[in-house]
């Protein structure tokens, strides 16, 4: 089989600059400067099919483009409901009661192996609170405690880093 020379040609935003080596599946890969003069290897196959047009700017721009245009995406910037992540927590999950919430209290679920009630809050990607209760009252009174203990040392946290 002989092998092409793409040195040169340009396929989408990518210009092949020369051969870089053999992929696994043994097509040739060819080192490639994206317009946005970023580097990349690209699969001779993927490169002729018009499957890798770009190092991933192409994605992106696209990307950013439908989101920006969008009405409904427009309408949703800014909304805090809307960050699956605030400092390593969830903000849905700790602001919103879940459709599968049964005990209609964030953080308490009743275990049905068990028979007991669960309250759990989880904040900066460890519990805070992860305990089981017989009575379900015990369990929102132990995550309302919970989250005003939080509360206060988030207060306590933002208070030493304007100070300090």
């Amino acid at each position: 089989m002989r092998l092409l020379d793409l040195t040169g040609e340009q396929f989408g935003r990518l210009t092949v600059i020369r051969r870089d080596g053999t992929a696994k599946n043994g097509n040739a890969t060819w080192l490639c400067k994206c317009s946005c003069g970023n580097l990349v290897a690209v699969d001779s196959y993927r490169l002729r099919h018009g499957i890798t047009v770009s190092c991933g700017c192409y994605r992106r721009d696209i990307s950013k483009e439908r989101l920006t245009k969008d009405p409904r995406t427009r309408k949703q910037i800014g909304n805090a409901m809307n960050l699956p992540l605030v400092n390593g927590s969830n903000v849905a999950a700790l602001t919103k009661i879940s459709s599968r919430n049964i005990s209609g209290v964030i953080g308490v679920s009743f275990d049905k192996r068990s028979g007991k009630w669960a309250a759990r809050l989880f904040y900066h990607g460890r519990y805070i609170l992860n305990q089981t209760f017989t009575d379900f009252y015990d369990a929102v009174a132990a995550r309302k405690q919970a989250e005003q203990q939080l509360a206060k040392s988030d207060d306590v946290q933002m208070k030493a880093s304007v100070e300090g």
